[in-house]
């Protein structure tokens, strides 16, 4: 498609495993050039694992193949000084700086924000970590599972008997990457009015908070204790939340009042409106336990994608609880062209990769070339530094590129 917001912007992309990574992926579906620096020897961490068939091996495991699309590797050793003086001269042609070290590490490096200022004073620099840059516990090293620990989402997944339990996906690692992108797509038109070189810092902490937006009002303005409550919607409303039914469970939300209405006539129990116990939510909130029991003993009557069609023709929201291979064989699925299938070299077997996550004219923004070989960039973006064939072979037998 046509839309290339970013072309023209290069990036220079130290990220490694997921949150980096995929917010740089971000700023490469619209059309940013990325330039992955990666470690000779093994690369991004990312590569090791989960690997296509064919691929064993090749450094190219799914986690990698997931955000790494449309991007360039370039091998360097930074902690020879070779390799690091390459950097610098990269620096000086981009436009942003990403980094996910833990704080500190690139002050190490001799690639602080004041560093990389001093090289490029319009650079956009941004820092993806645990914690952030500042406040105590700035220094601590965290993956997904560990921030949701810190953050409480695992205190209120599951039930009150099988709380805490940490959330199936790698959903924070990612909402940071989402936010990583945004903070710099949002900093790159402030600094066209100003001309500034800014330094973004971005917490997978913090994101992780952010999607409990409702619950952290709730919890300081209210003083509330927010308890694991299973399946049931954050409404609270008596008539949502999931359900069991012939052959699986269905999550309905009826939250309001038209809502309620529409449910009683879709489960074919309008009598329910007549009952003084139901005439408002207050009302059905004091006879929940019974409302629930009849809402529950009618569901039993069909399945849950029988119940699905049901509700949707009544316009009350609901969905059979599905599996993920499940929801990825649905047509709405393919009709969002969510993700996109790619050939990667190496294996006859096609790879899914994320598409951009929303449309744009009605298409949407997916990768155009696969994710890289380690190094397979080297030694041409070293030669549009100036960089002679000589020098470049050098440089790779010693280790510092690859």
């Amino acid at each position: 498609m046509s839309f290339k917001p970013l072309e023209g912007l290069r990036v220079i992309d130290l990220t490694q495993v997921l949150a980096g990574p995929y917010a740089t992926y971000q700023l490469a579906l619209m059309g940013a050039e990325i330039i992955k620096i990666e470690p000779p020897g093994g690369g991004d961490w990312a590569r090791a694992g989960f690997a296509l068939p064919g691929h064993e091996g090749q450094n190219m495991g799914t986690a990698f193949l997931t955000q790494n699309a449309n991007k360039q590797s370039v091998a360097l050793d930074l902690k020879a000084p070779e390799g690091l003086a390459i950097l610098k001269k990269l620096i000086a042609t981009a436009d942003v700086f990403v980094e996910n070290y833990r704080p500190g590490t690139a002050d190490r490096l001799g690639l602080s924000f004041d560093d990389v200022k001093a090289i490029n004073d319009t650079i956009l620099y941004c820092s993806i970590s645990a914690y952030g840059q500042d406040g105590p516990l700035r220094n601590r090293p965290a993956y997904d599972h560990v921030v949701q620990a810190m953050c409480g989402i695992m205190t209120v997944t599951g039930t009150p008997d099988t709380a805490p339990n940490k959330v199936g996906a790698p959903y924070i690692d990612y909402a940071t990457g989402l936010n990583g992108a945004f903070a710099i797509t949002a900093a790159l038109h402030q600094q066209k009015l100003s001309g500034k070189a800014m330094h973004i810092d971005v917490a997978m902490l913090d994101s992780s908070m952010l999607l409990m937006s409702s619950m952290l009002t709730q919890a300081l303005s209210l003083g509330m204790q927010h308890q694991a409550s299973g399946n049931e919607a954050f409404s609270r409303s008596p008539s949502s939340g999931t359900f069991d039914t012939a052959d699986g469970k269905l999550s309905i939300a009826a939250n309001n009042e038209r809502q309620f209405h529409d449910m009683c006539k879709a489960i074919d129990r309008e009598d329910i409106l007549t009952d003084v116990k139901w005439a408002d939510q207050a009302s059905r909130a004091n006879h929940q336990g019974e409302l629930r029991d009849i809402i529950s003993s009618t569901l039993l009557n069909k399945t849950a994608g029988e119940w699905e069609e049901i509700f949707s023709s009544h316009a009350v929201p609901a969905a059979r609880v599905r599996t993920i291979n499940e929801v990825l064989t649905d047509p709405q699925l393919a009709a969002r062209a969510l993700m996109h299938t790619m050939k990667v070299p190496g294996s006859d077997r096609a790879a899914h990769m994320p598409t951009l996550g929303f449309k744009v004219d009605g298409q949407s923004a997916h990768p155009a070339s696969p994710p890289p070989a380690l190094g397979a960039d080297t030694s041409t973006v070293l030669g549009e530094l100036g960089i002679d064939e000589s020098a470049i072979a050098d440089l790779k037998q010693r280790g510092i590129t690859g």
